[in-house]
């Protein structure tokens, strides 16, 4: 799978990366999501899910492979 942020969606809630903190973190400046690695492997996959499920903004967009 490969992730896609829309980062003008995101609202810096941090769910994603408390879900997942090896694939998502956040801008210290104003606290938007970034992907750390955009094409995580198939052990991330259940986390990575989780993210995009509890993102507030609906921001996490999984491009399935």
């Amino acid at each position: 799978m490969r992730i896609e942020l829309d980062e003008p969606k995101c609202v810096a809630a941090g769910q994603c990366v408390m879900v997942a903190p090896d694939v998502f973190d956040q801008r210290d400046e104003d606290g938007v999501a970034i992907v750390l690695d955009a094409e995580p492997g198939p052990e991330q996959e259940d986390e990575v899910r989780e993210a995009a499920a509890v993102c507030p903004a609906a921001a996490i967009k999984l491009v399935e492979r």
